[in-house]
């Protein structure tokens, strides 16, 4: 029987779907439509759409599909154009704490986007006998004021939430939809809780809407599995979770991106370009897990977490700004937003004598964007994929490839203007572009204490061949074109895990603290549909601020995430590894041993120093899938074989073989614990103590004999 994901990608002007095999995760079919904005339905009307062609496309039956998702750009939208209800919030407290509670939960309107307004009106009740009945009362005061929506607020809810609860459960009986500041995250901090609360309710009513609509729809198709729906973080929720938290699903469309690179391409260390017709998103790998931050909406800081991606106003469709004498600027208006087709993508001999004009895309823009004007009348842009194809960066089977006489044809015009050879216009206009989108990766690089010669830029998105290969040549760094690029997004969200994040604010964490929050993300993202044995957790503690967060992940299904497609040999493995680090040879690298599907692999290299008078030893610990997929790379790693009879002694002993003392203190090593199909990332934890005790978490269930790796590398 064949067994079918879904993935649904809902963008500004298309709305995708596609299908994959999940034994094999090849794609069986991708169809498109036009996104439903102006439908009675919205953008549900799309989504059913599109359904419905793929599985009569691609004679795809109901009980074939075992997981379906979809992503969505309704809530940034909705944000971005202030298409949100007016939100209340109902703060309470008693006595001086009553003060601090009205003060911190008086925040004002909030500027979502220049001139769209959240309104937002305050209510504070103090807890006393008559309690319930005033909250009654405010919520009749509220729908006369015509609030589409309620916030419950009280101070130390995260720890008791029984209050809120109650507020929520008397505002709902009344009507009114409502959400409380501890069912976003469980951090302190009642002002920022409450700012993120109100986001979350200002668009509760469309978000439910669209989900019951969605939901039955799916159910009516005869499809059995749930409605799965794509997070701001990379995972997937169930559909009546956005029923209570629509915030997760904002800016959940680069997330779709990364979560199909991370399953497609199985990246360690990586820079994902995500890259569009008018913009680059561009986001960090870190050991095989995307790097999160606290988002901002309009300016201010909220306790979602988000994909940390930086977008930069290139891509491939990007148009050119030409002065007098030379290139002036490249960006950000696009081909897309000009309304105009790109040279590159035309035939040839439409493009005769062409002439430079030039063009305001928008009203405000400055007037030297420049197009080529044909003898037939036809003007065309002139694009980084112009350039791209030109300098044969792009490849015949890259969804970006165009005719590159088309493209030399539109350079020609400015190329005499300014004196010059087409390839020298060509790679002036790929050098200030490229300059833009280097800034930022070298930024991710530089935050996240990434090795530049051991990341790989992957790119994604229909334009990534006209961006990320000369990038890459740029800054002298490895870089590959993901499979199936022009619908990452879409694969992303077919093959997106379940994820769930729990944050407490603790001082001075105990390990039972740290066990406690580990088990509590476990049974959350196991709750929103993941299976036991495909969960994996990753904890990590913030000493500055005090946070301890645990990052739960699994998969809806019994399937593994790391199908062995190939099984390659030793000397294949080796070669990879040289490759990465840029040897010629392989007679630096060596296979030191290996478990099940894992090989550890130790390369040495000798650096020269001050004009080659002095050399330096660098040794790594590459550890490598026998897919020859590079799960991690560790300068100066040190890697000591155990089993489970002797883990936790040796465990010790090795930890405190890597302690650095220096002037802060103790510094604990980075530490990994590499087993037969997986690997146990301990690097967010900061005590001995701690990293003993959730590794013997992490290998319970193993026999004695199984052989077990651990790795440690300088923090």
């Amino acid at each position: 029987m064949l067994r079918v994901r879904i993935g649904i990608d809902v963008g500004g002007t298309f709305t995708d779907a596609v299908a994959i095999n999940n034994d094999t995760y090849e794609i069986i079919g991708a169809v498109k439509i036009p996104t439903t904005h102006t439908a009675k339905e919205g953008v549900a009307k799309g989504i059913i759409e599109v359904l419905k062609k793929l599985m009569e496309e691609y004679n795809i039956e109901p009980e074939d599909v075992l997981f379906i998702a979809h992503g969505t750009t309704q809530a940034t939208n909705a944000l971005l154009e202030g298409d949100v209800v007016p939100v209340g919030i109902i703060a309470v407290g008693k006595g001086l704490e009553g003060i601090k509670v009205r003060s911190d939960t008086n925040i004002g309107d909030i500027e979502l986007a220049p001139g769209k307004v959240l309104k937002i009106v305050n209510k504070y009740i103090e807890l006393d006998d008559k309690f319930e009945e005033k909250i009654e009362e405010t919520a009749e005061e509220f729908k006369v004021q015509e609030i589409g929506a309620v916030v419950a607020a009280q101070a130390f809810s995260v720890d008791d939430p029984t209050t809120e609860n109650r507020i929520i459960e008397i505002v709902e009986q009344k009507g009114l939809p409502a959400t409380a500041t501890h069912e976003i995250t469980k951090l302190y901090g009642l002002k920022i809780r409450t700012r993120t609360a109100a986001i979350n309710a200002c668009i509760l009513p469309k978000m439910i809407e669209t989900a019951n609509m969605t939901e039955e729809s799916v159910k009516k198709s005869g499809i059995k599995a749930p409605l799965m729906i794509m997070r701001c973080d990379g995972g997937v929720m169930d559909v009546s979770e956005v029923r209570k938290r629509p915030i997760l699903t904002l800016l959940s469309g680069p997330a779709a991106g990364v979560a199909g690179a991370l399953m497609y391409e199985k990246i360690s260390d990586g820079i994902f370009l995500e890259v569009g017709g008018t913009s680059t998103d561009i986001s960090a790998i870190k050991n095989g897990k995307v790097m999160v931050n606290y988002a901002e909406i309009g300016g201010h800081k909220t306790y979602l977490n988000s994909l940390d991606v930086r977008t930069v106003g290139i891509a491939g469709g990007s148009m050119v700004r030409l002065s007098d004498k030379d290139i002036e600027d490249v960006g950000p208006r696009s081909a897309h937003i000009a309304g105009l087709p790109y040279a590159v993508y035309s035939d040839p001999e439409e493009i005769i004598e062409p002439e430079i004009v030039y063009i305001k895309p928008k009203k405000n823009d400055p007037d030297n964007y420049v197009a080529i004007k044909s003898k037939n009348g036809k003007v065309f842009a002139v694009t980084v994929s112009c350039a791209a194809n030109v300098l044969g960066y792009v490849r015949p089977e890259d969804y970006s490839y165009g005719n590159v006489e088309a493209a030399r044809r539109a350079l020609e015009p400015i190329a005499k203007k300014l004196n010059k050879t087409v390839e020298e216009v060509a790679k002036r206009i790929m050098d200030i572009a490229s300059m833009k989108v280097i800034r930022v990766v070298e930024q991710l690089i530089t935050d996240y204490k990434l090795d530049k010669s051991t990341t790989v830029l992957v790119g994604g998105g229909g334009g990534s061949a006209s961006i990320v290969p000369y990038v890459a040549k740029m800054m002298g760094m490895n870089h590959r074109i993901a499979k199936n690029a022009q619908v990452i997004s879409t694969i992303g969200v077919a093959l997106a895990m379940v994820r769930e994040i729990v944050e407490r604010t603790i001082q001075n964490p105990t390990e039972k603290d740290i066990l406690s929050i580990r088990n509590e993300a476990k049974e959350a993202v196991i709750k929103s549909g993941a299976l036991d044995e495909t969960v994996e957790i990753y904890v990590e503690i913030d000493s500055q601020k005090n946070i301890v967060r645990a990052i739960a992940t699994g998969a809806t299904e019994l399937r593994s995430k790391d199908i062995l497609n190939k099984n390659l040999g030793r000397e294949e493995i080796k070669k990879i590894a040289a490759q990465s680090m840029k040897f010629e040879s392989a007679k630096n690298v060596q296979i030191i041993d290996e478990t099940g599907s894992m090989y550890i692999v130790k390369s040495i290299e000798h650096r020269k120093k001050f004009f080659g008078l002095l050399s330096q030893k660098i040794e790594s610990v590459l550890v490598i899938d026998k897919e020859g997929v590079i799960r991690l790379n560790k300068n100066n790693g040190k890697v000591y074989r155990t089993n489970i009879t002797n883990f936790e002694n040796d465990l010790n002993k090795a930890l405190e073989q890597n302690i650095f003392y220096g002037d802060g203190g103790a510094e604990i090593p980075d530490c990994f614990i590499i087993l037969s199909n997986r690997i146990v990332d301990l690097s967010g934890l900061i005590d001995k103590g701690q990293i003993i005790s959730l590794a013997k978490v992490e290998i319970g269930g193993l026999s004695d004999n199984d052989r077990v790796f651990i790795l440690l590398s300088k923090r």
